[in-house]
């Protein structure tokens, strides 16, 4: 589990940072290396791959985290909301693995971040 409510450590904030991106890609990123954090601690304790894992599976990591407890009010509300955007992030990395040719849960915080300064170029 993670050690502080940091989402992101300093040096991957400061890679997001660095990226020429809008702010809603900038968010985007922050929350699809967030969520590749958490669903690869979700896949550690349960044995599946982050494709693998239901969205059950990351709301009950969420209720059983104790990092997140003290720090925010979880409710079912809140669970909800963030098992959405976990799941939700997993398309994007999942075609960052596809393009990158690596499974998804061994990608990069550069890997992430250098597709969506790709992706935010083309659009």
């Amino acid at each position: 589990m993670q050690q502080s409510m940091e989402f992101l450590t300093p040096e991957e904030s400061a890679q997001v940072d660095g990226a020429l991106l809008t702010s809603k890609d900038k968010f985007s990123t922050r929350l699809a290396i967030y969520s590749l954090r958490c669903l690869r601690q979700i896949a550690a304790e349960t044995g599946l791959t982050p494709e693998e894992i239901p969205a059950e599976q990351v709301k009950i990591w969420i209720k059983n985290d104790e990092n997140l407890k003290p720090n925010l009010d979880i409710d079912a509300n809140f669970e909800n909301f963030f098992t959405r955007l976990v799941m939700a992030s997993l398309s994007p990395l999942k075609q960052v693995a596809q393009e990158s040719a690596v499974p998804l849960q061994h990608l990069t915080v550069p890997e992430v971040v250098k597709w969506f300064e790709k992706k935010g170029k083309i659009e």
